[in-house]
């Protein structure tokens, strides 16, 4: 039977003290409700409903950027979690199988942890709820077991001294079988001390109907919920600190882990070799054996195998590199490819271009690719040298084996193997440059007495 998902997007989180809505701050250049939607990919759900509320529309936006087949329903009014999952009613009529009830700001549930909730399902139980062991239970609401029979959730407001004094607490977390959940949750009422509508509560109207209803537990970080600025810094923490270990883990050299930070989506092959202070943005991946030294910036790019980025070197949406290909110190590439072999090894600009195998690039070489309204395309041939200082007014090709002098300004393509020199004709005007020297002191102290 398939899975679905319900994802509580709507609260307001006024605790951020921020104008976005508190699930579109965002952990590894990623929105937190993606990170919960990422965690139940094993389980290859079917309908996948975000329940929105405060700033609907941006959640939305979001939600389609993120995933187009993620359904955005919105409550109106937030009166309690059991409230915000009936929202998704009509999302998921119809629907076989289990639903999982995930939260927005809750972005470290580990797919190993669904799957133990989906076979706790299959053995048997209409409900399963996940709880941790809390070191300090606080607020939490708290679970009452018998065995492995959860008898009901009781929430902090509503728990007597000895409910308090349990520790297993619910994370909110919640598996049932599609039909079940919304018939539970039919039955669900307001009578508690904050006249809301509790999820929390179909436990204990399962229990009641003879339902079996049970809990599995995970390591308390996993439930780690984001409420504050200092909670969401320590969650991107967390998140680093977990990216970094299994770069290590998958045979990535980082020699100095704490200081690169990744994406949620950052994808570096065996052997590579990360040096410090580096920075991966969105849509990177990294292949076997490449190097990516200090002090750079990559997003939105592919780095070839053995391939050299930096150091002091920024990568832009678009980049890709070939095997072997050298981006040094000062160097900017965007929506450009370079070549096998290609070189670009200090303060150029290569935007909007297409460098071909084993080309060389010279110092201060800049794509000339935008008009003020359109861009242009520039081609560099295999084995092409680019002398230093070259302008390459785009659109415009330089063919292979082709060479440009140093301080050329190109505007007109240039053939296979031709040299192409754009340079003004130097003057030389003997002894003007002492007699300047001398003019401009005398003005300068004429101005000063």
């Amino acid at each position: 039977m398939p899975s679905h998902l319900v994802v509580l997007a709507a609260g307001a989180g006024t605790r951020m003290q921020s104008d976005l809505p508190k699930v579109l701050h965002q952990i590894g250049h990623a929105p937190l409700f993606a990170h919960a939607l990422a965690s139940a990919v094993t389980l290859e759900p079917g309908r996948r409903v975000l329940v929105a509320g405060h700033g609907a529309d941006a959640v939305r936006k979001a939600a389609a950027e993120t995933d187009p087949d993620l359904q955005v329903v919105l409550q109106s009014e937030q009166l309690g979690t059991g409230h915000a999952v009936a929202q998704a009613r009509a999302a998921l009529e119809g629907a076989e199988g289990d639903v999982f009830v995930l939260y927005g700001d809750t972005p470290f549930i580990r797919p190993e942890t669904l799957t133990r909730m989906a076979e706790a399902r299959r053995d048997g139980a209409a409900v399963v709820v996940l709880g941790f062991e809390a070191a300090d239970p606080g607020r939490y609401g708290r679970l009452k077991m018998a065995g492995d029979r959860l008898e009901a959730i009781v929430e902090f407001k509503d728990a007597s001294e000895d409910e308090r004094a349990i520790t297993l607490c619910n994370s909110g977390v919640i598996c049932a079988d599609a039909a079940v959940l919304f018939d539970l949750i039919d039955a669900v009422g307001n009578d508690n001390a904050s006249g809301e509508y509790y999820l929390t509560d179909i436990v204990a109207i399962a229990r009641a109907q003879g339902m079996h209803a049970t809990a599995v537990t995970c390591p308390e970080a996993e439930t780690m919920g984001i409420n504050t600025r200092a909670e969401l810094a320590r969650a991107e923490a967390l998140f680093q600190s977990r990216k970094r270990d299994a770069a290590l883990e998958n045979g990535v050299t980082l020699t100095a882990p704490d200081t690169v930070y990744f994406a949620h989506d950052t994808e570096l092959g065996r052997d590579a070799v990360v040096e410090p202070h580096v920075v991966f943005g969105p849509g990177v991946t990294v292949e076997s054996g490449a190097t990516i030294r200090a002090f750079s910036h990559l997003e939105g790019c592919h780095v070839g195998a053995d391939a050299v980025v930096g150091p002091y070197a920024r990568l832009r949406p678009g980049a890709e590199l070939g095997n072997g290909a050298k981006v040094g110190n000062f160097v900017e590439i965007k929506s450009a490819e370079l070549g096998e072999g290609a070189k670009v090894n200090h303060l150029s600009y290569i935007g909007d271009a297409r460098v071909g195998a084993a080309a060389n690039i010279g110092a201060g070489t800049i794509t000339c690719n935008y008009d003020g309204v359109f861009k242009h395309q520039t081609t560099i041939g295999e084995r092409a040298f680019i002398g230093s200082n070259t302008m390459l007014v785009a659109p415009v090709k330089v063919g292979d084996e082709a060479m440009t002098g140093s301080g050329s300004v190109i505007t007109s393509d240039v053939p296979d193997g031709a040299l192409a020199l754009g340079r003004a004709r130097q003057l030389n005007k003997d002894g003007f440059a002492r007699k300047l020297m001398a003019r401009l002191k005398a003005a300068k102290s004429k101005r000063t007495n």
